[in-house]
């Protein structure tokens, strides 16, 4: 793009403009985060000043949102799920090919909860683990999943980047033929809002899936705090 470059005020509203243009084309699919400010001062050919004049003036329209360290967004870019495609959480994320990682925050075996004695048919002790779902490095969900202990110990860089159900298809050798899921509304707690950086008593999507081996015994429950504001569930009918 050429600017034309008689003052200030033109050349901030031309970059905005054009901003604002590939932005309505989808240029920034699919995680939503604009170059940097250098990238954009190179590209233009223009000041800094000049860049964050354009940016300031996206935002105020709400047509992008800036975040403190991690660069500026197209408002309301949402991450979406599939939820008539089996296929987990992590992966899904994968396979819209966005940034997406996760944290490990704790692996332990437990004495099996009194919710779950039926569900992993009264085993007494169950592994439980809790992941934090990035994308870009910015928190998006928190998972905890439960599922039978394994006959050998689970080590934490496998369990950190390994998605559940690769972890309990290789040990198990069997796969998973089907999942429910329950989809409903919750706030955060104090130790939600901790980890995935929000308020306390933010509203999030609560995920919960079981799943099931194909011989009919069920693989694990796992339970998803999901951050509503950049993300949404589809169905297809198709």
């Amino acid at each position: 793009m050429t600017l034309v470059r008689e003052n200030m005020t033109s050349l901030y509203r031309q970059i905005a403009d054009t901003l604002q243009q590939e932005i309505a084309a989808g240029h920034y699919q699919p995680s939503g985060k604009l170059p940097s400010e250098s990238a954009l001062e190179e590209r233009f050919s223009v000041s800094r000043v000049t860049v964050r004049l354009a940016l300031k003036s996206l935002t105020e329209q709400g047509i992008v949102e800036r975040k403190q360290g991690k660069g500026t967004y197209v408002s309301g870019k949402k991450v979406a799920h599939g939820i008539n495609v089996m296929r987990s959480f992590h992966e899904s994320l994968k396979q819209q090919g966005l940034n997406a990682s996760m944290r490990l925050l704790a692996k332990e075996q437990i004495p099996t909860p009194e919710p779950f004695l039926t569900l992993f048919e009264m085993a007494r002790s169950l592994t439980f683990i809790s992941r934090l779902h990035l994308v870009d490095n910015e928190p998006i969900a928190l998972g905890y999943s439960h599922f039978l202990a394994f006959p050998h110990a689970l080590s934490w860089e496998e369990t950190e980047q390994e998605p559940t159900w690769v972890l309990l298809e290789k040990a198990t050798q069997n796969a998973i033929s089907r999942s429910d899921i329950a989809i409903r509304l919750d706030f955060a707690d104090k130790a939600l809002a901790e980890v995935l950086g929000i308020a306390k008593n933010s509203p999030l999507f609560l995920l919960e899936r079981t799943s099931w081996f194909e011989n009919g015994q069920c693989a694990e429950n796992s339970r998803f705090f999901i951050r509503p504001e950049r993300y949404e569930f589809t169905l297809s009918n198709g």
